[in-house]
């Protein structure tokens, strides 16, 4: 078969096929509903429409959601495609970029705080909340001379640090952002012609000069040094098209909210049939960028047919979570594997007595933990404090102290204990600086098996440690067997750590949605929290792990230090690498578990403990040992305090002011190794 067949056959299946698939899918999208409507009606309603209930709610309601799915999920595809070629990054999309988590947190605030700049559907406010984003994400990850991996966890953890922020705000103006819960995961629900009628003449025109940027968009991707001696003016098409992708994606947060993963699937999913001309990329990438939105909504509803609305976005998450995973096994490993990140770890400027570091920070700790006893909703009371412990205090103040505040801390210490050493160890296993139970999807895991215990089984309390080991066990074996694929390259593990955290955080998603529970209740748990946690949650899912695991972990570490050295050398030393991995890695498994049922899922805490240790004792895991227990308290103490005192009489839950602090740590190190 020659050429030319080829290119015809595959033009053919790519746009032909493409549009016919895409007619189905609305014919099959606009089939489903809570009432059931015969599909001849269906067809009358949209070529012959009556005076009738069924016509009104097929032109009304159903058409209208299937519409806004091709004009969104075309839109967002297009705008991946042009991130992806400016970028010179294969995994750059709105939602690996952060744009998405800026353009959310954008509408979310001007909705408490200015409601009257939310003019055209709150686009102008999300359009210039990406763009900040994305220059925020640009400038981390070291500008001009950014590499795909550095732009992806700096999008990464720009996300997290965004969704956190708007989580606060969320959780405190429930009234005013009410609504928002189910439009920030993404929804295509749609009561009238409105969202369509504004949405449409954007993205049209947006195609447009997409199209018109074509020819530019093909010499850049040759390479900028070429480009410019090809006489393209290379920083004036950038701009262009980072400000069109941009408004392309605003647009469409602004009507059906943030919907991850459909810039990266879609271009990809083209490129791999063969094109690289961007005529032709951006048009297939618009048709199966629809293509991919619409099947994830109608997967939606298929997966819950009680019709109580699953976002979509956490459908396309699932989607396009395993698509990513696939999509960083499938390139050049040592195009990204060979990148340093050890700089990013945070190296020891000098290294202080182990023992006079250890003293300092349980004098830090009992200091602390003194202040957080004696703050409150009533103030800072040292006096009460020590009544309380000594016996002449009120027995109000004594329960308060004794029996709520005690064990509230103690709680927050050892869960940030457990964290911070289960970071430690999977560090030191994956040999990735990176690598945290959160950043590398355990702490989802465990989330989804706690969850999958509580709201699917409805089983009792004792038994949600054991639902979020068995989760975070199935998720550590995910991780463990690419990281086998992946060779334990540092850079491969931590953006396959993306894909495995936003699976794990997409399955939570839906399973908040089904248990039907309350915005501030569901932001609450998913963020982690400290708040009511007592006696019963100290006994039973912390003092026993830590209690057993630490002595067995100072003395199986040794095996850290000799498996930095390469697999190789630790076996010539006698080290049996895969048991030692295998053995550690579920150490700090049960540890994160754990922690998971006692305070839900706390991010970050497992990342800035071993790399502030590191600055302060070095990279002995014995010595760090100690040390990144004591740092992880000791950060968990602090949020724990802060959460009860910096907003009283409310509360912001701990897992949000540990992201707030560690993703601008993080960044401040990525930036500072750039």
């Amino acid at each position: 078969m020659n050429s030319g067949i080829k290119k015809s056959i595959r033009a053919v299946l790519t746009f032909g096929g493409g549009t016919a698939l895409l007619c189905l899918l609305i014919l099959i999208h606009i089939n489903q509903g809570s009432v059931s409507i015969p599909f001849d009606t269906v067809m009358d309603a949209i070529f012959h429409p009556k005076d009738s209930l069924e016509h009104h709610t097929i032109r009304g309601f159903r058409l209208p959601r299937a519409i806004m799915g091709i004009v969104a999920g075309g839109a967002l595809a297009v705008a991946g495609a042009i991130l992806q070629t400016v970028t010179r990054n294969p995994l750059a999309s709105a939602s690996t970029l952060g744009i998405h988590s800026g353009t959310y947190f954008a509408v979310v605030f001007s909705t408490v705080f200015f409601p009257v700049t939310l003019f055209s559907n709150g686009m102008i406010v999300a359009f210039f909340g990406g763009m900040i984003t994305y220059l925020i994400v640009f400038i981390i990850s070291g500008g001009n001379k950014a590499t795909p991996v550095r732009m992806v966890l700096a999008g990464m953890i720009v996300s997290l640090l965004f969704a956190s922020l708007t989580s606060v705000l969320q959780i405190f103006y429930e009234n005013e952002t009410a609504g928002l819960f189910l439009w920030g995961s993404g929804t295509l629900v749609q009561n009238d012609w409105s969202g369509v009628q504004f949405s449409l003449p954007i993205v049209v025109v947006g195609l447009i000069i997409t199209l018109l940027l074509s020819s530019p968009l093909n010499t850049i991707s040759l390479g900028d040094d070429v480009a410019i001696a090809l006489g393209q003016k290379v920083a004036a098409v950038k701009v262009s098209s980072i400000v069109l992708a941009v408004l392309l994606t605003s647009v469409t947060v602004s009507v059906v909210g943030p919907i991850g993963f459909v810039g990266l699937v879609a271009p990809h999913i083209i490129k791999l049939i063969g094109y690289r001309n961007h005529y032709y990329l951006i048009i297939a990438s618009f048709i199966w960028g629809a293509n991919v939105l619409l099947v994830a909504d109608i997967l939606a509803r298929i997966i819950d047919p009680s019709f109580s609305e699953l976002p979509v976005g956490a459908i396309t998450a699932l989607i396009g979570a395993p698509w990513l995973i696939y999509l960083v096994i499938r390139l050049n490993k040592t195009r990204y594997g060979e990148e340093n990140t050890s700089v990013i770890a945070g190296k020891s400027q000098k290294k202080i007595s182990l023992s006079r570091t250890i003293i300092i920070l349980i004098a830090s700790i009992i200091g602390v933990f003194l202040i957080s006893l004696a703050s409150g909703n009533y103030g800072f009371e040292p006096i009460v404090t020590w009544q309380a412990f000594f016996g002449s205090g009120n027995d109000f103040m004594k329960s308060l102290i004794l029996d709520i505040r005690l064990p509230r801390a103690l709680v927050a210490l050892l869960a940030g204990m457990m964290l911070a050493i289960s970071g430690l160890i999977f560090q030191g296993v994956l040999r990735n600086p990176l690598a945290d139970p959160s950043v590398i999807g355990i702490t989802s895991g465990a989330g989804v098996g706690a969850l999958v215990m509580m709201f699917v089984f409805g089983v009792s309390a004792v038994w949600i440690p054991i639902g979020a080991i068995i989760g975070a066990f199935l998720f550590f074996i995910l991780v463990m067997i690419l990281a086998i694929r992946a060779k334990f390259a540092p850079t491969i593990l931590a953006l396959l750590g993306v894909g495995i955290s936003a699976l794990g955080s997409a399955i939570i998603q839906i399973l908040v949605v089904q248990a039907d529970l309350a915005v501030g209740s569901a932001l609450t748990w998913l963020s982690g929290s400290t708040y009511a946690r007592g006696w019963s949650e100290l006994t039973h899912y912390l003092l026993a792990p830590i209690l057993i695991l630490f002595p067995m972990l100072f003395i199986r570490l040794k095996g850290i230090d000799i498996l930095a050295f390469g697999d190789e050398t630790a076996k010539s030393l006698g080290v049996k690498v895969m048991s030692t991995r295998f053995e550690l890695a579920f150490y700090a498994t049960i540890l994160s578990a754990f922690s998971v049922a006692a305070v839900g899922t706390i991010g970050f805490v497992g990342l800035i403990a071993p790399h502030f240790s590191r600055l302060l004792v070095g990279p002995s895991s014995q010595r760090l040992l100690p040390v990144t227990a004591l740092v992880g308290g000791i950060v968990m103490v602090i949020a724990d305090l802060f959460s009860r005192t910096l907003l009283a009489p409310n509360e912001i839950p701990s897992g949000i002011l540990v992201a707030i602090i560690g993703a601008p740590y993080f960044l401040w190190l990525m930036k500072k190794s750039a």
